[in-house]
C-alpha cells in the first residue's frame, strides 16, 4: 500500500531544520504484515530527543529511515499468528520489540532483548528486513516502529492494547515519555514514599519522572534544568525545589536544601556533565539513575572512591527498566485517577508537514512534547 511518511535522508544536516529540511515528506510503499506483525493506522506520534539525536548525528542510524518511536494507533490488519488483537483495537507502540526467548526476556527484562536491540541497530523489523520501500529500494525502520507515517507495520511484540475511549495523543505519550520517565521512578525502587528525589533534565521524559516521583509519594522533589519555563512547569507538576543547571554551586545548594543530598537523582538530559551533576547531588548511600542517551563518545568522570566509601549506586535505565505490557496499563490507571497528569506534558499538536519546524522547537527547548496527529485515525 501507499503511505505518506517523514523520511530522514541524511544524518547531521545543520539547522534551522525548517529551512534545511532533514525530514522529507514523501510517498512510500508499505508491504503487508508478515507473521507476528500488525498493520496499524497511526493516530498520534510524539517528537522526542531520541529522534533528534538521530537527526543531528549523536546516535547514527542507517538512512534513509522513517523516524518516530513514540506513538499510538488503530489496528487495520493482522499478520499470520496474531490472534490476541482485533481490527479496530487501539494500541500503543513500544520502541524495543521483545522476542520473549533470549536471556534478558526470560529474566523478565524485555527492554534488554538481544534480538530486538540487534534489529533496531540495523533499522530492520524483529522478523528481519524492512517493510518500507521507495522506488524498489528499502527504507529503514526506527526501532521497528517508524511512527512518523500515516501507517506502520509493527511487530506484535511492540504493541500494547489500550481502551478505545482513551485519547490517542495521550496514549502515544505512554510509549516513551511516561514509560521511560515514570518507569525509571517506579521500577528502579530508588524513589520511596517520604523520600528525597531529584530530576535532572526536564524534557518530556524528565517531567514524566517528576509526575512519577509525586505519584510515588516523594516528600522532596528537586527539578534541575537550564530553562526557567521548564522549571516553572516542573513546579506545577509536583517539584518542591527548582535549580538552574548552570549554577556552579548546584550540588552544594541542593545538598543544603535537602539536608545532605537526595536519596535518588534521575538524569534525563543525555549529557555526561548532567550525569556527573546528578551523582554529585546524591547523599551518602544514595542512588543515581540515568536514562539519558549522550553521544557515544561522551566520557563520564566520577569518583570511584565515592562509589565505595560512600556506598553510592549508579544505574542505567532503558525503557523504564520495566515490562511495557504491565507498566503502560498501570500508568494509564494512574492517569485516569488524576495521579499522573500526562496531558500537561503535551504542549503542541502539529501536522506531519510541520515536523521539521517541530524539531527546531525541540532543539531550542521551546516545547515539551509535540504530538503529530493524523485526523483520519482519531
Amino acid at each position: 500500500m501507499k503511505i505518506t511518511a517523514a523520511v530522514l535522508e541524511e544524518i547531521g544536516r545543520s539547522g534551522p531544520y525548517a529551512q534545511t529540511l532533514p525530514l522529507s515528506i514523501c510517498e512510500l510503499d508499505l508491504a503487508p504484515p508478515q507473521t507476528g506483525e500488525v498493520l496499524v493506522r497511526v493516530a498520534a506520534a510524539g517528537l522526542c530527543h531520541s529522534d533528534l539525536s538521530v537527526i543531528n548525528g549523536d546516535r547514527p542510524r542507517p538512512v534513509p529511515m522513517v523516524l518516530g518511536h513514540e506513538g499510538a494507533g488503530v489496528v487495520e490488519a493482522l499478520g499470520e499468528g496474531v490472534t490476541d488483537l482485533a481490527v479496530g483495537d487501539h494500541v500503543v507502540f513500544v520502541f524495543v520489540p521483545s522476542c520473549g526467548h533470549c536471556g534478558p526476556c526470560q529474566a523478565g527484562r524485555p527492554a534488554l532483548c538481544e534480538p530486538g536491540a540487534a534489529a533496531n541497530g540495523r533499522g530492520e523489523m524483529l522478523g528481519g528486513g524492512t517493510r518500507l520501500s521507495r522506488n524498489g529500494q528499502p527504507v529503514h525502520h526506527m526501532t521497528g516502529v517508524s511512527s512518523y507515517a500515516t501507517h506502520a507495520v509493527i511487530s506484535r511484540r511492540s504493541l500494547v492494547r489500550v481502551d478505545r475511549d482513551l485519547p490517542l495523543p495521550i496514549a502515544a505519550l505512554m510509549g516513551c515519555a511516561v514509560l521511560t520517565g515514570a518507569g525509571a521512578v517506579f521500577n528502579m525502587g530508588a524513589v520511596q514514599p517520604g523520600g528525597r528525589a531529584a530530576v535532572v533534565g526536564l524534557g518530556g521524559v524528565g517531567l514524566a519522572a517528576i509526575l512519577g516521583a509525586a505519584a510515588a509519594g516523594a516528600e522532596t522533589i528537586v527539578a534541575v534544568d537550564t530553562l526557567p519555563a521548564k522549571l516553572a512547569l516542573a513546579k506545577e507538576l509536583g517539584a518542591t525545589h527548582t535549580f538552574e543547571a548552570q549554577d556552579p554551586d548546584l550540588a552544594a545548594k541542593i545538598k543544603e536544601a535537602t539536608s545532605g543530598g537526595v536519596d535518588a537523582a534521575l538524569e534525563f538530559a543525555g549529557s555526561a556533565r548532567a550525569l556527573e551533576a546528578a551523582f554529585a547531588m546524591t547523599r551518602r548511600g544514595g542512588t543515581t539513575i540515568t536514562a539519558g542517551l549522550p553521544n557515544p563518545a561522551a566520557v563520564l568522570n566520577i569518583s570511584p572512591l565515592a562509589l565505595v566509601a560512600e556506598e553510592r549506586t549508579l544505574r542505567g535505565s532503558y525503557l523504564g527498566s520495566g515490562v511495557p505490557s504491565r507498566d503502560i496499563p498501570r500508568f494509564l490507571g494512574l492517569y485516569r485517577r488524576g495521579k499522573l497528569a500526562v496531558d500537561k506534558l503535551m504542549t503542541h499538536q502539529i501536522k506531519l508537514s510541520d515536523i521539521n519546524e517541530g524539531f527546531d522547537r525541540l532543539h531550542h527547548g521551546e516545547a515539551i512534547r509535540q504530538v503529530i496527529t493524523f485526523e483520519e485515525a482519531l
